[in-house]
């Protein structure tokens, strides 16, 4: 699945994700403790799956009537912060696709940042009121992940760049993926649904785990 650079792995945790997806926040100390956990083993590789992209008109009061009911219910189940002020913006866009596409872009130009690098996205939306549809705070965040704001935003502007997170969103509807997070366990070719929707690390272990060793008891012998 992986094909922004490098060789691609025997096993690999593929998690669709939007980072303007409130859900997706409240699984994201899930997200880096299955990182940290399964870096060596199965990497997890992120896809950017587009919840609102390209959305032009601006929230109205339905529209944040129904955003701030998610986020209070993200908060009561995961306890994940959130600045509740967003909801005195007026004219504010919810168009997902700039934020897809920095995690797409910094998945291109420094992949082990990427996880982080979300959850610093997820962080500066959500419990800072930040706008993470800016490039110029999307580069910000970039440069504290050690990526130069002139490199990333090169990467990030580029026709490239723009396909690649198009092809995100069609390769995860292609899956059935049709909610975030959704979390995916890959063998080779093979894919096998974990979960559809927010859980919290420790319900996703033992499964993890014991797809970890089937893969090993299946993987031929050496000879």
């Amino acid at each position: 699945m992986n094909n922004d650079a490098g060789e691609e792995p025997d096993h690999e945790i593929i998690v669709v994700v939007d980072p303007m997806c409130s859900w997706c926040w409240g699984f994201s100390p899930a997200l880096t403790e299955m990182a940290e956990t399964y870096q060596d083993q199965a990497p997890v590789w992120l896809m950017a799956g587009g919840l609102r992209p390209l959305t032009e008109k601006p929230m109205n009061d339905d529209a944040k009537a129904d955003i701030r009911h998610h986020w209070q219910d993200v908060h009561n189940a995961s306890g994940q912060p959130f600045d509740f002020s967003f909801f005195e913006r007026n004219g504010f866009i919810y168009d997902t696709e700039p934020a897809c596409r920095a995690l797409v872009a910094m998945r291109m130009i420094k992949p082990e940042a990427a996880p982080h690098y979300l959850a610093a996205m997820h962080q500066a939306f959500y419990a800072q009121n930040r706008d993470i549809t800016n490039e110029a705070i999307l580069a910000e965040l970039a440069a504290d992940e050690g990526v130069d704001e002139s490199d990333f935003i090169r990467v990030f502007s580029s026709k490239q760049t723009i396909y690649r997170t198009a092809g995100d969103f069609h390769r995860a509807h292609s899956m059935g993926v049709r909610g975030f997070p959704t979390v995916v366990l890959r063998t080779g070719e093979k894919l096998e649904l974990l979960c559809a929707g927010f859980r919290p690390f420790d319900q996703l272990q033992p499964a993890i785990d014991q797809w970890l060793e089937r893969a090993t008891e299946d993987a031929p012998a050496e000879t």
